[in-house]
């Protein structure tokens, strides 16, 4: 994939020990492709653990805060691994493949954390255990144009496989599997492959018009959809009660209930709409004069042409049509709290 991301342009740059492209155009032409016809990113950075055998789901619902009991085979659910600390180790995605075995979708920055983490979790549980992230490539199509220009390389009809589905099919008599799913807000894909293979079904989309989607791209859309974005709305220390996330959290026996039970809720993760400037992450939130919190991540909106935000800040002044100021580069900002996702996304 390297050598494409070359070939159109890409600026590459390091993350969590990879060589990705940031953008091949300019960020917000690739947002904007993504939120009104399509898009496609290289994450093949991802990691992909499987968890297979008799105990596996008992495994999952003890190391989740999401219910995987509720997935029947072909399904998926966003997740988190919570630790004993009432915080957060990383935020996942599970896939139910078959009876019993799943597919785990984490970080790639946290790939060696959770991987010990679950190694040391799995003790006493009849499970197996395989980290396969070398041996998958990973491609997101992104977008409302994506099931129509995917539909004609695939050989399953896409218009009956619901949001957070998953299943095998050929991309072009190549083997993939597919996964109505993404990090975007918008419809679309994710494609799972081997890496051999990758470069062939990214070229194949590309010719068919799709426009290439860097970091950059993802990481404005992500934050418009409100979505976090791990070591920065979510740590170690987060208790995941606070965000707005917390229906994430099902009532059920897992690692570190007590400590996130116990947790209590001295600030609160929220969206900020700013008038005017562009809010980053590290950015001081006031109350008057008082300094009540901080910008997690924050980006100038490609769609609402607004500075957007998320932020933690202490819980009295986290409800939905506060009045706070962010302070940017010595000057302080006017900017109200609002519920997220910040833009309208897609119902599929």
């Amino acid at each position: 994939m390297y050598d494409e991301h070359l070939r159109l342009g890409g600026k590459v740059v390091e993350f969590a020990g990879w060589a990705l492209p940031v953008q091949y155009t300019s960020i917000t032409k690739e947002h904007l492709a993504v939120r009104e016809a399509a898009g496609l990113f290289d994450v093949s950075h991802m990691g992909e653990f499987f968890v297979r055998g008799k105990e596996a789901l008992e495994f999952l619902r003890w190391v989740a805060l999401n219910d995987a009991a509720r997935l029947k085979v072909g399904r998926a659910q966003y997740s988190m691994l919570p630790n004993d600390k009432g915080g957060v180790v990383d935020d996942i995605y599970v896939y139910r493949l078959s009876e019993g075995e799943y597919l785990m979708v984490v970080n790639a920055a946290n790939v060696s954390k959770d991987w010990k983490h679950l190694g040391k979790l799995a003790q006493g549980f009849d499970v197996d255990l395989v980290n396969a992230s070398d041996d998958w490539a990973l491609l997101a199509l992104q977008g409302p144009r994506a099931a129509e220009t995917l539909q004609v390389f695939i050989d399953v009809e896409l218009s009956s496989k619901r949001k957070n589905s998953t299943f095998t099919a050929e991309f072009a008599g190549l083997p993939v599997r597919l996964a109505r799913t993404g990090y975007t807000g918008e419809d679309g894909f994710e494609i799972f492959c081997a890496p051999e293979d990758s470069s062939r079904i990214w070229r194949s989309l590309i010719d068919a018009g799709v426009t290439p989607a860097g970091l950059g791209a993802r990481d404005t859309l992500r934050l418009e959809a409100g979505f976090p974005l791990y070591g920065h709305e979510l740590r170690d220390d987060t208790n995941p009660k606070c965000t707005h996330l917390s229906w994430v959290i099902k009532n059920k026996p897992y690692y570190g209930r007590e400590a996130i039970d116990a947790g209590s809720c001295r600030q609160r993760l929220v969206g900020l709409l700013l008038e005017r400037g562009i809010p980053r992450e590290g950015y001081t939130v006031f109350a008057e004069d008082k300094e009540i919190g901080m910008v997690s991540s924050g980006t100038q909106s490609p769609v609402l042409k607004r500075g957007i935000a998320l932020a933690w800040l202490d819980s009295p002044h986290a409800e939905p049509g506060e009045e706070v100021m962010v302070e940017i580069r010595s000057r302080l900002y006017p900017a109200k709290v609002v519920k997220t996702p910040f833009v309208e996304l897609a119902k599929k």
